[in-house]
């Protein structure tokens, strides 16, 4: 089966919800993920580690990330690599949509 190809506004597709987190996949293959996601406010995940890099990109909002205990405040435009394994977090300092692509090699 076929997508149909044509022009979309990113941010637009994950609405916000009030005290959520929304996230839709955008590409899933064996050799990586992208996934929107949109943060209400107050919103965030706690510290973890991933095998593999992962690139942040704001659309939308604030966000502040923590790498390695070093705190990072991000708005809408900007991006920041989370290096593999290195311990991670995010919470919303206002709501923010962003752009999370994994990739799944070495």
């Amino acid at each position: 089966m076929k997508h149909e190809l044509k022009p979309v506004v990113l941010a637009d597709m994950a609405e916000y919800q009030d005290g959520a987190i929304v996230s839709k996949t955008i590409i899933e293959k064996n050799t990586g993920t992208v996934t929107l996601f949109a943060f209400d406010q107050g919103q965030g995940l706690s510290e973890h580690t991933a095998p593999f890099d992962a690139m942040v990109q704001v659309l939308d909002g604030e966000v502040e990330i923590s790498i390695s205990g070093n705190p990072y405040h991000l708005a809408k435009g900007e991006m920041i690599i989370m290096p593999a394994n290195e311990p991670h977090a995010l919470k919303a300092v206002k709501r923010f949509k962003m752009l999370l692509t994994l990739i799944r090699s070495k």
